[in-house]
């Protein structure tokens, strides 16, 4: 767990400026697409898991250049897919990331920024990291290159 800490810990400084850098609506959807996806690990994602969400991105210097309503209108389409069916809200949230299969610079920041949300609350869970392995898996990046 202190190489997961030692690697966000640096991870965290070069985030902000890679965050600027791909600012798009499709950049910005996979990001909250992998937000929903770690916040739906367990089966449900209860009010203080939206707020530990929103009060992350709209907290952090590297996430704070996305509009918070446009956040969460996409987190909600999200979660609503993931409460109509749990494969299904799963697929359309990898879908999005999966964007950015062919472009590892950026799906490195997505999963980054998935590792940070699911640590924010300083219990980075066996769940969250099995989902954000998944999420590895669809971006064709190793998993151990995030201490997961």
């Amino acid at each position: 767990m202190s190489n997961f800490k030692n690697w966000l810990n640096n991870s965290k400084k070069n985030l902000g400026d890679q965050v600027k850098k791909f600012k798009n609506k499709d950049f910005m959807d996979a990001v909250v697409a992998g937000c929903a996806v770690v916040a739906y690990a367990d089966g449900k994602v209860d009010a203080e898991e939206k707020n530990k969400m929103a009060g992350y991105i709209n907290l952090s210097e590297e996430l704070k250049v996305f509009d918070m309503g446009d956040v969460i209108n996409r987190f909600n389409f999200y979660i609503g897919n993931y409460e109509f069916s749990r494969e299904i809200g799963k697929q359309e949230a990898l879908k999005a990331i999966a964007k950015f299969k062919s472009k590892p610079e950026v799906g490195r920041v997505i999963v980054g920024v998935c590792c940070a949300i699911g640590a924010a609350d300083g219990d980075f869970d066996m769940q969250e990291q099995a989902v954000v392995r998944d999420i590895c898996n669809v971006l064709s990046l190793n998993p151990g290159e995030f201490s997961l």
